[in-house]
């Protein structure tokens, strides 16, 4: 059996983004998923062309440190688990998590696992954004068990922590 691990990440802009393209972008960022039928086409357009050629844009450890360390966790979770690891993001980056897990299907995932490191409750990401995207994948491909291993206990996290802060006690 084949798992493939998708590791679900937020994503940043690259830091050599043209700015005035990313002004637009967020000036743009609140209304085009949040809009009525009756508002102007023209604005959904232009953030949705925005939107792809931020995350089409070239990243490097220079212009998206956040992407490379997104990349590097992949190589140490796949180390740690032995299984492939896909990163998607949620924002900003691609591929975007329906492409991933998309990603992860056609590379004949028997079974598909979806993480993040986004660990407390309450995160509109963790809750809702990731947890939309991995029920679209299940409508899709229903003969393949897709799995959200989250949220995370509290007492984990806790001792997760505290490990990190005992190494720096």
């Amino acid at each position: 059996m084949k798992t493939v691990v998708v590791l679900a990440m937020h994503g940043a802009p690259p830091n050599d983004f043209p700015k005035h393209e990313l002004a637009e972008f967020f000036s743009l960022y609140g209304g085009p998923g949040h809009t009525s039928e009756t508002d102007s086409v023209a604005p959904k357009h232009r953030y949705a062309e925005l939107e792809a050629r931020m995350r089409a844009w070239p990243r490097t450890e220079q212009n998206d440190p956040f992407y490379h360390a997104s990349q590097d966790l992949a190589i140490h979770l796949s180390r740690a688990t032995g299984h492939e690891v896909i990163v998607g993001f949620h924002e900003f980056c691609a591929p975007n998590l329906d492409e991933a897990l998309e990603q992860a299907i056609k590379q004949g995932a028997d079974k598909v696992i979806v993480t993040t490191p986004m660990m407390t409750r309450g995160g509109e990401h963790s809750e809702v954004d990731i947890a939309a995207a991995v029920g679209r994948a299940k409508t899709l491909h229903p003969d393949v068990p897709i799995i959200y291993a989250w949220p995370f206990e509290a007492s984990e996290i806790a001792q997760f922590l505290a490990a990190q802060i005992a190494r720096f006690a």
